[in-house]
């Protein structure tokens, strides 16, 4: 499935309680055109069902796509591919459902454990060639192979996520210009010729892997896609790592002219008599020898792994030389390297970027439009860093409610159950309470100090009784004196002091909902709004305004001029993305107030007094620029990023923005011009986190939550990591969630949420002892 760019908490993810007959019990994972749910049949067949965003279920051209997936993946079901039980490409939701298929991807096997051996990698190619050559044989070229659409199962790789496949007979044909795939796995025809891509440009993505596979990182590698794009056409491939057995194989895989490369029936050949007794084998975690300690000072007794110290927590306590951090590295480079996320699969951990910014610049202007028909320019990055993560997890705590002492003497940290998993959606109120959502739970406060449950709404009629089970992806969110929280297509207004719901309203007729601090947009997916007072859900007004894609977001004052108490903004993208008009609306009329144009296709994540926060996306949606709009004077200040981030979120402090994105990086751009105008970007740390939280910025510090439930630290203003939380997984150490809440930070602590179903506090002034 195609990367989640979600800008917000859960914005794009549905959670219906059926697809068809099947009913839905968790979320596995989300991507930009839907999310996959952990189903099961009747007879008892574990599932995994596809359901598509509503606001792609409204396009005839998607639907016509969709169907197309459900009948290739129909196709080339067989031994090496998750096979369809049932579908429904006409449902009001459109809906695929596959056999469940244990096991991590390739992406993440390598990622957690690093290279595979070998016989590993020859079994590997055995079973993708094999799937290949049915796929093929099908009518069908996958178009999108890459690690992270492989799985590991125990009887073999499989091949999945037909989501950009093209059966050789579709009616359904590559749009001119559009690159559709992933650059570091896309053949060189993908980019030159990609209406004349065929069966070939698989077996290049199959070298590709096998690449990966054998040497922890691709043959074609920089954080660049355009620099990926280059090398694809023009360099040969770096194989060093690969066997030698396996170089010449792999190399005729990556030839660049098609012709050259063999068919997958051919490799099915070459690899056909795998290593005796050794058809596939998954490799298992590394293990730390039991005679290091642990944080504690001693090994664990179970048998299982001890935990390695991360050099930004407290220091390492083992019988080896202390953990160097990046920036105590010999000859003064950060080690290590950030791995992509498994929708990404950018650079791998370890993998080398040195090229200098002086010198991509020069390279592109010369040669890369003759790959992708423009140029790119790079700015120059103000520092660059690595977050070094331990290789393995801590065994997990119990999630019973406990405190501690911070350095000052007053109880800092906590961690309260609020079910087993996933993670909550919290946030602070105006009383500084704390106020969170998880699945089975509309709202629920906490005691900060502590955690203690003040209250709970369970059920439909505002009791604590009778979950329904719906799942949440969005915290609480206070306006007009209520807590607001929008859940099975329902927005309900709750009393922050008892939990009794006030009024609530069905909205699953709208396409989102919007906050200011005293009204509540209901937004229809045709440009349509209704206002009501958030305190009493009366209607205030109707209006219309922008159109399909039109995105609100409220101010936080009387930032759009004469006219109202208070603004939202309504961005909206033209047909192509190049440019966005963005609309100032009285919150109080629905007047608009003002229209300005601002290029790219543009995302807000803020509105603070006197400006309008967004991140740009290019065609690939690909945020590669965040833009600043003075809602005062209306001038547009836009800050290029040296390097595009897909899945990017966002938050803004004192004109400063950070920036994370899929793959682990973490970006400060300041978009305040300095004396001679230029806004750039301050520095770029790689967290290593595959796909992090949108960030919290408070107190000079910048936090983020990882997917394994880990809180991580970083100084605003350098960049320097400064500690991290264990992880929180649980006793289900493969939970994938759609989205992740971001980090709450109020009065001195963080409070942070863990697939383990647990919301935790921490000192906020002390991350080096998290």
């Amino acid at each position: 499935m195609p990367p989640l760019h979600g800008f917000g908490p859960g914005q794009e993810a549905e959670h219906p309680e059926y697809a068809g007959r099947y009913r839905l019990e968790s979320c596995l994972g989300a991507g930009g055109m839907g999310v996959v749910h952990l189903a099961t049949s009747a007879s008892g067949l574990r599932l995994a069902i596809k359901v598509v965003h509503a606001k792609y279920a409204s396009d005839p051209e998607f639907r016509a796509r969709f169907r197309q997936e459900v009948n290739a993946a129909r196709r080339v079901s067989g031994a090496f591919t998750a096979p369809v039980v049932d579908a429904d490409p006409d449902a009001e939701l459109p809906w695929m459902a596959t056999l469940f298929i244990p096991g991590p991807t390739l992406y993440e096997q390598v990622k957690r454990n690093g290279a595979l051996q070998p016989d590993e990698v020859r079994g590997l190619g055995a079973g993708l060639a094999e799937a290949l050559r049915d796929i093929h044989r099908a009518g069908v070229v996958h178009r999108d192979l890459k690690p992270s659409n492989v799985l590991l199962a125990s009887d073999g790789p499989k091949v999945i996520d037909f989501g950009i496949s093209r059966p050789s007979d579709s009616e359904l044909h590559t749009e001119t210009g559009k690159l559709i795939g992933s650059p570091p796995f896309m053949a060189p025809e993908q980019f030159q010729r990609p209406r004349e891509v065929g069966p070939a440009a698989d077996v290049f993505a199959m070298g590709a892997v096998l690449a990966h596979a054998a040497r922890g990182r691709g043959p074609f590698d920089s954080d660049s896609p355009y620099i990926v794009a280059y090398q694809v056409v023009h360099d040969e491939p770096d194989l060093e790592g690969v066997p030698d057995d396996l170089v010449p194989l792999v190399q005729r895989c990556l030839a660049k002219d098609p012709a050259e490369r063999p068919t997958a029936a051919e490799v099915t050949e070459i690899l056909r008599h795998p290593v005796p007794g050794l058809p596939f084998h998954v490799p298992g975690r590394r293990r730390v020898p039991e005679e290091e300690h642990t944080e504690g000072g001693t090994a664990r007794s179970d048998g299982g792994p001890a935990p390695v110290p991360g050099p930004y927590g407290p220091p390492a306590r083992t019988a080896g030389p202390a953990v160097r951090r990046p920036e105590e590295e010999p000859g003064g480079e950060p080690a290590g390297g950030a791995a992509q996320e498994e929708h990404g699969d950018g650079p791998a951990a370890g993998s080398p970027a040195r090229t200098t910014a002086a010198s991509v610049r020069g390279a592109l202007r010369r040669r890369v439009p003759a790959v992708l028909g423009g140029a790119l320019a790079l700015a120059v990055m103000g520092g660059v860093g690595v977050w070094a993560l331990s290789a393995e997890e801590p065994p997990s705590r119990t999630a019973a409610a406990r405190t501690g002492t911070g350095p000052s003497g007053a109880s800092k940290s906590w961690a309260a159950s609020l079910g087993d998993g996933p993670p909550p959606w919290c946030a602070a109120g105006p009383d500084d309470a704390l106020y969170c959502s998880v699945t089975g739970v509309t709202a629920v406060r906490l005691d900060p100090a502590d955690g203690r449950i003040v209250w709970e709404n369970r059920g439909k009629d505002g009791s604590s009784d009778g979950a329904d089970g719906t799942v949440v992806s969005d915290a609480p969110l206070s306006s007009g004196g209520l807590l607001h929280v929008t859940v099975g297509g329902r927005l309900k207004a709750l009393d922050p002091r008892t939990g009794k719901v006030r009024w609530d309203l069905d909205v699953s007729a709208y396409a989102s909902v919007a906050h200011s601090a005293d009204t509540t947009l209901l937004v229809g997916a045709g440009g349509s709004v209704r206002a009501l007072d958030s305190a009493t859900g009366e209607r205030r007004w109707d209006a219309a305004v922008g159109g399909l894609g039109t995105q609100w977001i409220g101010g936080t004052g009387g930032t759009g001029g004469a006219g109202g108490s208070g603004t939202f903004y309504a961005v909206t993208p033209d047909d192509d993305g190049s440019a966005s008009d963005v609309s100032a609306v009285s919150e109080e009329t629905g007047e608009v107030l003002w229209t300005e144009r601002a290029e790219g296709n543009l995302v807000p994540f803020a509105a603070p007094d006197g400006a309008l926060y967004s991140l740009s996306l290019n065609l690939s949606q690909t945020a590669d620029a965040v833009v600043r709009l003075d809602t005062r004077e209306r001038r547009v200040r836009r800050v290029p990023l040296a390097i595009g981030l897909d899945g990017a979120q966002a938050a803004e402090s004192g004109g400063i923005v950070y920036v994370s994105g899929t793959g682990g990086a973490l970006v400060a751009v300041d978009t305040r011009a300095d004396a001679a105008g230029a806004d750039r970007e301050l520095w770029r740390l790689q967290t290593s986190v595959a796909t992090p939280s949108r960030p919290a910025v408070s107190g000079g510090t910048v936090h983020l939550l990882a997917p394994d439930g880990r809180l991580l630290a970083a100084d605003a203003r350098t960049g320097k990591p400064l500690g991290q939380t264990r992880p929180r997984l649980g006793g289900s150490t493969d939970t994938l969630v759609a989205a992740l809440p971001a980090p709450v930070v109020r009065d001195g602590r963080v409070y942070g949420s863990a697939p383990d179903g647990s919301v935790f506090a921490v000192d906020a002034g002390a991350p080096d002892t998290w």
